[in-house]
This record gives structure tokens, C-alpha cells and sequence, in this order.
């Protein structure tokens, strides 16, 4: 009985041995993702005090900050960690490798705590596991029902579209908010950036194997640039506003929500999933979603001061 049940679910399963090869490999990415960020957040917080708000960083401080040893060194490891996010990413379907990226926030905690030599309380263990169990539910009913297909032009243009809007969106945002920015509000942007960044890079990947590279494949390359280097910058912005792990949490969720949403609703890789299914993807993101921001809440390193005990003189 036993072995039926197996046999079923093995049955169910809509990817194929070469596409699974994308899950471990995701997941070493998500190892480099860790330790990169780790770094450039001590390169960042070295020049700028780190956990601020409206903190900024102009073209002096980018200079600085390429002739800082750290930074560099977490930026070369973040360079590995996209090559081995593309090589899954050519491997299997969007849905389910991309969300795997949430294995470097269990690392980053650990290594900040030990860096920072802080002790993490049972609300921020909490906050990491809901992420965690949330991701992991969503991989778990992505590997089951995800497919891939090919990408039409349309669908590439519209991609594209929502891109743009996103850019003006979060520049409109920037431009209102910055002086009162926070953590939170910097590690969502770059989350929305890189979940373009992730998408668009999906779809070059798809056509060039599939013998479509022209114009329109250029664009789009065009487009996985200015979104990355729009992120980027908020990322470090998330450094000098934040602990290294909450910047981490959001965009192990907010990056894989955006991700998946346009790979669900625009790319059709979730095209032969069930309803039952698509309602366990809500709860599941929603779960996560709500680790993000109790993290954001309850981290040892950003709760307000005034909830600090007053020193006697």
C-alpha cells in the first residue's frame, strides 16, 4: 500500500530528472546568496552605521564602497550566486527553483548572530521558521503541478510592460517616501526589481534555447540590466537600514512572490494546477509574507529604542 502510494505520487510529479538538478543547484546559490550579503552588509555598514532611516548612498559612497574589501568580496559571491540562479533557473521551471532561496535566510541568521554576537529570541526563530514553512509548502505543490512552456512574444511584452509600470511605481514611491525610508520599504523594492530581474532572465533563457533570439530577446536582456542595477541600489540602501537576515527574509519572499505571480499568470507555468492548489499557494505565501514582517518587527537588531530599558547616569 505503501509503495502504490508512492508510485502515485511519483506519477503526479511533473518534473523530470534533469529539471529536478535545478533544486540542488538552486540551493547551493542560495548558500553564496548568504554569505555574499553578509559581506556587502559589512561593507555597507562600515561606510554608512547601518540601521537608519533615509539613508543614502551617493556616487562618493559607491566609490568607497568598490574599495572596500568586504563589499567586494560579498559582491563577487553574489555574481556566483546569480550564475548558479541561472544555471537552476535553465534547469527547471521558475515556480520551484526560485522560491528555494529562502534556505539563505536559516544561514544568514545564524552567521549574523554569531557575527553580531547577538542571541536570537524565540519571536525571531518564530518569524524564520513561518517564512520558511511558508516557502516550502509553495515548492512542495509547485514541484508537483509546474510546467514549461514556451514564451510568446506577447507574453514577453507584457512582461515588459509591467516592468516599466513597476520601475515608475517604485520611483514614485522613492521619490515621496525617501527621507522616511526604512528597511522595510528598501528590501521590498529591490524584492519587485529582482522579481523582474529573475523573470526576464527565465525568458532569455527560454528563447535562446528554443532558437528564438532577436530583437525582442535583447530588450529583454535590456530590461534584467536596468532592473538590476535599480535593485542593487536599493539592496544596499536595505543594508544601511537593516540586519543582514531581514534584508535577506524579504527578498527570499518578496523576490520569489513577484517571480512566481508573473510566472503563473503571464508565463502559464501553473497552467495544469488545480484550484485546491492555487489556494494553498495563497496561504503559503501568505504565511511567509507574515514571517517577513514579524521579523521585521520583533528582530533584536531594529526594534525601536524606546522599547530599550533607559540607561541610569
Amino acid at each position: 500500500m505503501l509503495f502504490t502510494s508512492l508510485d502515485d505520487l511519483a506519477a503526479e510529479i511533473s518534473l523530470t530528472p534533469m529539471q529536478a538538478l535545478g533544486i540542488p543547484v538552486a540551493i547551493v546559490g542560495a548558500v553564496f546568496l548568504s554569505v555574499g550579503t553578509q559581506f556587502q552588509h559589512r561593507g555597507v555598514d562600515q561606510f554608512e552605521g547601518g540601521d537608519q532611516r533615509g539613508a543614502h548612498l551617493g556616487g562618493s559612497a559607491v566609490l568607497k564602497l568598490l574599495r572596500n574589501p568586504a563589499w567586494v568580496v560579498g559582491t563577487l559571491l553574489l555574481g556566483l550566486a546569480v550564475v548558479m540562479q541561472l544555471g537552476a533557473l535553465a534547469l527547471a521551471p521558475l515556480i520551484v527553483v526560485q522560491p528555494l532561496g529562502a534556505v539563505a535566510l536559516v544561514v544568514t541568521a545564524v552567521l549574523n548572530a554569531r557575527l553580531a554576537k547577538i542571541r536570537l529570541d524565540h519571536l525571531t526563530i518564530r518569524a524564520i521558521a513561518l517564512c520558511l514553512v511558508g516557502i516550502g509548502i509553495f515548492v512542495g505543490v509547485a514541484a508537483i503541478f509546474a510546467v514549461e512552456r514556451p514564451i510568446s512574444d506577447r507574453q514577453l511584452l507584457t512582461v515588459l510592460s509591467l516592468l516599466v509600470v513597476g520601475l515608475a511605481g517604485v520611483g514614485v514611491a522613492w521619490w515621496f517616501y525617501r527621507k522616511r525610508a526604512n528597511a522595510i520599504f528598501y528590501i521590498v523594492t529591490a524584492g519587485v526589481l529582482y522579481g523582474f530581474v529573475v523573470t526576464l532572465s527565465k525568458i532569455v533563457i527560454n528563447r535562446i534555447i528554443s532558437g528564438q533570439f532577436e530583437w525582442l530577446t535583447i530588450v529583454c536582456g535590456i530590461g534584467v540590466v536596468i532592473a538590476l542595477v535599480a535593485g542593487s541600489y536599493a539592496v544596499q540602501l536595505a543594508h544601511a537600514s537593516g540586519p543582514p537576515d531581514l534584508v535577506i527574509a524579504g527578498l527570499t519572499v518578496v523576490d520569489p512572490l513577484v517571480a512566481v505571480l508573473i510566472g503563473v499568470t503571464v508565463l502559464g507555468e501553473a497552467a495544469a494546477t488545480p484550484p485546491w492548489a492555487i489556494i494553498v499557494f495563497a496561504a503559503a505565501g501568505a504565511i511567509a509574507v507574515t514571517g517577513v514582517l514579524q521579523l521585521a518587527r520583533h528582530h533584536p537588531q531594529i526594534r525601536p529604542l524606546a522599547e530599550a530599558p533607559e540607561e541610569t547616569p
